[in-house]
């Protein structure tokens, strides 16, 4: 009696053997399909060559089939290279697309306790190569996500940077890309950006009427989706950041506690308007109510939102926001005559910038730190902080402040105080930063 091993193991044989018989008859027509045989046609074939007068008509059918299947299988290749050759686009869509996920997964570190550093070296390396994509790419609907994605990292880097004409040059491209693929959301977006780029460059007029523009594309985009509350948050703040830039040019009285008043209720509406939790939203709303609490001389008022978000960004990872609610509270401690509390509050922002390679915000404590030293006579010690600033910016041309501190610790004048108030006196001096803080 044979055992159901050896009953097996002669099965499997057999089965060993009719495939070594029907390979040669298969490889025949295969080749016409190339590597396209899988198993499931050899088994069909196999079968049809059992039956004869099948054989022609099967062959045909097969050589049939697998050409149907090689242009099914190369199908979506040969439509990729269509559209490229038709868009003549110099770029792989696939090349825009990884683009835009590596940017998107870079913003997020940026700032950060999560690579905060390895995401600013990563757009010191990676920018000029992002800005020459969005400048090779013709406009084509299907494009317009990843052209979001990669203009939202540039705005935030560009921001970061203060590099406004960079900025302004990117919401001008965006919003010929929106014109050409018909997207008014990033029509919307691209005029508010172009806002900020105006009021870093100083020129409020410009920026007011870009932020005029994308008010009045809002209405006729769409209601109340998550997009739209967005959008309408952003604009909201960057009004209340171009009140206080008016704030700052124009003298004490009526028309400058009218334009804080302003400031104050954009960031309200701000934060009502916004499209459910948004942690790096909140925080920099209450940073800019302490910005327009200390404008109004409320150093006590201004300390209460900024302990609060300094908290919230200390356990949320947002090492940038936690550096610029600490870098306030300095100022708000130099006002309530306090300087070295002022200066123990501007070390620790100062380290956290550093943490992040956030030069701008570094630049800025150091120039408090040298400022201060030259108020109270330490003129070597405010040389060596403002010149570690003046580095860190490239030079002080653009930086009327620091190169006025400058020239007080190289002289020795130190800047008189009109009324005798400390508070008063820092008060005015560091006025003019606030604008600069993050938006």
């Amino acid at each position: 009696m044979t055992s159901p091993e050896s009953s097996e193991q002669a099965a499997a044989e057999d089965k060993q053997a009719k495939a070594a018989r029907r390979r040669g008859d298969i490889f025949g027509i295969s080749a016409l399909a190339s590597a396209l045989l899988s198993g499931l046609a050899g088994d069909k074939l196999s079968q049809s060559l059992d039956r004869g007068g099948w054989i022609s008509v099967v062959g045909i059918s097969l050589t049939i089939g697998f050409a149907l299947i090689w242009a099914i299988y190369n199908a979506p290749v040969g439509l990729r290279r269509y559209r490229a050759w038709r868009a003549a686009a110099p770029h792989q869509a696939t090349e825009l697309h990884a683009a835009a996920e590596e940017a998107e997964q870079w913003l997020v570190s940026l700032g950060s306790d999560a690579g905060g550093m390895g995401a600013a070296e990563w757009f010191e390396q990676n920018e000029p190569r992002l800005r020459d994509l969005l400048l090779a790419e013709k406009p084509r609907e299907e494009a317009a996500d990843d052209i979001a994605r990669i203009c939202d990292a540039l705005d935030a880097w560009y921001v970061r940077k203060r590099a406004a004409s960079d900025l302004l040059t990117a919401s001008e491209y965006l919003a010929a890309f929106a014109d050409a693929s018909g997207r008014t959301d990033l029509a919307e977006l691209a005029a508010a950006r172009a806002a900020t780029a105006y009021r870093l460059m100083g020129d409020l007029e410009s920026a007011n009427t870009r932020l005029g523009i994308s008010g009045n594309i809002a209405p006729a985009r769409r209601g109340h989706s998550r997009t739209a509350a967005a959008l309408r948050t952003r604009r909201e703040v960057e009004g209340a950041l171009w009140h206080l830039a008016r704030a700052e040019a124009i003298p004490a009285g009526y028309d400058r506690n009218e334009a804080l008043s302003n400031a104050r209720n954009r960031l309200d509406d701000a934060r009502l308007s916004r499209p459910g939790p948004d942690l790096a939203g909140d925080i920099a709303i209450q940073i800019n109510l302490a910005v327009v609490q200390l404008h109004q001389q409320d150093p006590a008022g201004a300390l209460d939102q900024l302990r609060a978000a300094a908290a919230r960004a200390s356990a949320g990872g947002d090492v940038s926001g936690q550096a610029h609610a600490l870098e306030l509270t300095g100022v708000a401690a130099w006002m309530q005559q306090s300087p070295h509390e002022a200066r123990q509050w501007w070390e620790h922002a100062e380290h956290l910038y550093a943490e992040i390679d956030e030069r701008e915000g570094r630049a800025r404590c150091l120039q408090h730190l040298g400022s201060a030293a030259v108020l109270t006579g330490q003129l070597n010690k405010a040389r060596e902080l403002l010149q570690q600033s003046e580095l860190l910016r490239g030079g002080s041309d653009h930086h009327p402040i620091l190169a006025k501190y400058l020239a007080a610790a190289h002289d020795g004048e130190v800047p008189v105080v009109p009324d005798g108030a400390p508070h008063k006196a820092a008060a005015n001096w560091f006025r003019r930063l606030f604008a600069r803080l993050k938006a």
